[in-house]
């Protein structure tokens, strides 16, 4: 998924610049070897990042294409990401153990197991189907489906849409889950170009593939999560939605069973005109996201939504819920 995720940038930016060469650059990172935990209990933040970073930092790469949801809201200094490309579905998807087929997940069978690597989705969905069972599954997306169709272990497994979608295995997805049944990770189903800060000709190279609306969307939802001081360690969850130049963000924080939480929803204006901001503010991140091309104006008021919302969750309670999770996750 990684490989074909890079890929799809590297068409993009080939496009853009025919007259470019671009090599790309295999590695793999620590979230990649360490298969037989569950990622919340490693407790490393830059799970997926670090060694990317490194050769950044090194110069032995220029750029470095993430999932936006592995990156965590604060990047080490030096580093920016250049560029979130346009969204794919965020949802999250159920595919189904192949006898199973043509079920959804209220329709399985009393103590059913469920696969999710994720306390979010577990959260909510065992507060939602209280008969399933919700048991951890690692791997990349291969091998999460090896082990759902060979062995008996699992009635269903939780997957991104947008994984699937992308290694077109789109026929997979039995059942979508809408933010009804479930909330979305922060940053879910973007794809983001990391860069060293200083880097101008790259920076700008990159901004092209930034699409505006994802930008605003994820700086709300990366403000809400840093705020909450949230990881994979926590259920947080979001949903956000942009339709006539309003920004609507719905956040919520969960316990580990799902029995305790706290959802709200809160909207922003985001219509401002694109100023030349050139000089000393022409590289002001926004949650670790520089985007020249996107109104800076705009950016300001996803990111306050997101930390709006935020403050309501913490004054409602929402830090007792999450220090609760994380210690009962460490445990």
């Amino acid at each position: 998924l990684a490989r074909i995720q890079t890929d799809s940038v590297v068409m993009m930016l080939r496009e853009l610049y025919p007259g470019l060469r671009f090599e790309i650059v295999a590695m793999s990172t620590t979230g990649d070897k360490i298969l037989d935990t569950a990622l919340s209990k490693i407790g490393e933040k830059s799970l997926f990042t670090k060694e990317l970073e490194s050769a950044l930092e090194r110069n032995e790469v220029d750029l470095v294409v993430h999932s936006l949801k592995d990156l965590p809201t604060s990047l080490p200094p030096g580093f920016t990401i250049g560029a979130v490309c346009k969204r794919e579905n965020p949802l999250d998807a159920v595919v189904f153990h192949p006898k199973n087929c043509g079920k959804t997940l209220s329709l399985l069978p009393e103590k059913s197991v469920i696969g999710t690597s994720s306390l979010r989705r577990a959260a909510q969905l065992k507060k939602k189907f209280p008969h399933l069972e919700f048991r951890d599954i690692r791997g990349n997306l291969n091998t999460r489906l090896k082990k759902l169709d060979e062995k008996e272990d699992f009635s269903a497994i939780i997957l991104a849409a947008a994984g699937l979608k992308r290694m077109g295995w789109e026929n997979r997805i039995g059942q979508l889950l809408g933010p009804e049944d479930c909330l979305y990770a922060v940053g879910q189903g973007a794809l983001a170009v990391e860069v060293r800060a200083k880097d101008q000709e790259i920076l700008n190279m990159v901004s092209a593939l930034h699409d505006a609306d994802t930008v605003l969307c994820c700086i709300a939802e990366r403000a809400f999560m840093k705020r909450l001081e949230g990881g994979c360690s926590v259920p947080v969850a979001v949903n956000t939605l942009l339709k006539d130049d309003q920004l609507y963000l719905t956040g919520a924080v969960y316990s580990l069973d799902g029995s305790d939480s706290l959802k709200e929803t809160m909207q922003t204006g985001v219509s401002y005109p694109h100023q030349n901001e050139d000089g000393p503010n022409d590289d002001v991140q926004h949650v670790g996201i520089t985007a020249k091309n996107v109104p800076g104006q705009a950016q300001e008021a996803a990111e306050n939504l997101g930390v709006e919302l935020a403050s309501l969750l913490l004054s409602k309670g929402a830090k007792h819920i999450l220090s609760v999770a994380r210690q009962l996750n460490d445990a």
